[in-house]
């Protein structure tokens, strides 16, 4: 079995050709991020418009270096949930199209599934059941996974990922976007514990959930008192560099904590994490010595495969296999948590 995975959930404009058995032949990406940088966040339309100018090449692409025809293919699949709206509308119009020239079934990708997903390119044969945490710039979130298509959400944050946090308080310290990568190389320098900085929920062993608006006002105020204005070239860069550890700490702390706390609430003995901050070499030491203390297999997706691509689009394998071909009346759920 072989198929292409289309991927255009937010500002990644992807497309990877998979086997079977798992065997990811091509995975081509085209980042937005240069389009972004100035605004310090993701603007939907101009992802969209970019997704519109790029699908066709990045598909062509990924079908070259796979050496594949379209005739080829088994399917054609495509992630339809959650994401931005114009986004996933390019995706999903290209794989209609293709679905219709060639007459191969359509199939849909849950994105925060494929993320979970994604551990077992990272040789997680027996990855289910487990609990799964989605950590990127949309999504902060805690599913008990029991088996590549049946999740079932145990919380998640209620305002801000810790992705799209890591992007406010980089653009607020003066850093460049995206703000993960930017704070994980400046807090390298940094003392974690130089500021006390709050960890929302971290004390509540029976509820699952985030929060990290209140940790951004706090780093806000720590830069400037309230009434007056950010301004972070008053930092010198010892105290940048601490401020941006212990953000990245108290961010830690809460994911590490809870992940921890839903896995005691399921039982399961499995932690499988993707996402675009799971790429974070501070965040994977810790969670990686927490589970390994509290006796818990743990899962993450190599770093090339955090951020949003469609080789984490072979979930859609299993659904290929388990039946789950979709008519080509087949729309979009935007969105950011299911």
């Amino acid at each position: 079995m072989k198929l292409l995975a289309i991927e255009t959930t937010c500002d990644e404009t992807a497309a990877a050709v998979i086997a079977e058995p798992l065997t990811v032949l091509s995975s081509v990406v085209a980042s937005q991020d240069e389009l972004h940088k100035k605004f310090g966040g993701v603007v939907p339309e101009i992802a969209s418009r970019a997704h519109v100018e790029r699908i066709l090449p990045v598909i062509d692409e990924a079908l070259r270096q796979a050496e594949t025809m379209l005739t080829e293919l088994d399917a054609i699949a495509v992630a339809t949930s959650p994401g931005l709206a114009g986004s996933l509308i390019v995706g999903l119009s290209a794989a209609k199209a293709l679905c219709l020239a060639t007459g191969k079934p359509l199939v849909a990708i849950d994105h925060l599934q494929a993320h979970i997903y994604s551990c077992k390119l990272a040789g997680a044969i027996d990855l289910f059941p487990c609990v799964g945490l989605v950590v990127s710039g949309g999504h902060t979130s805690l599913y008990r996974c029991d088996n590549a298509i049946e999740f079932a959400l145990l919380g998640g944050t209620i305002d801000d990922a810790a992705g799209e946090a890591f992007d406010k308080i980089a653009s607020l310290l003066g850093l460049s976007y995206p703000g993960g990568p930017s704070i994980e190389q400046v807090a390298a320098g940094g003392n974690p514990q130089q500021y006390r900085l709050p960890r929302s929920f971290i004390h509540e062993h029976d509820r699952i959930a985030f929060s990290f608006s209140g940790l951004k006002t706090a780093v806000r105020y720590q830069v400037a008192p309230p009434g007056e204005m950010p301004r972070p070239e008053s930092l010198s860069a010892q105290q940048l560099a601490d401020l941006a550890a212990s953000f990245q700490e108290s961010v830690i702390d809460c994911l590490v904590e809870k992940s921890l706390d839903a896995l005691k609430m399921t039982r399961l003995k499995t932690l499988a994490i993707g996402g675009g901050v799971a790429a974070n070499a501070r965040f994977r030491a810790r969670i990686e010595a927490e589970c390994k203390k509290a006796g818990v297999r743990v899962f993450i997706a190599p770093r090339g495969l955090c951020t949003d691509n469609a080789a984490m689009g072979a979930i859609a394998i299993e659904r290929l296999h388990a039946g789950l071909i979709e008519p080509l009346t087949l729309d979009v759920r935007p969105g950011l948590v299911r």
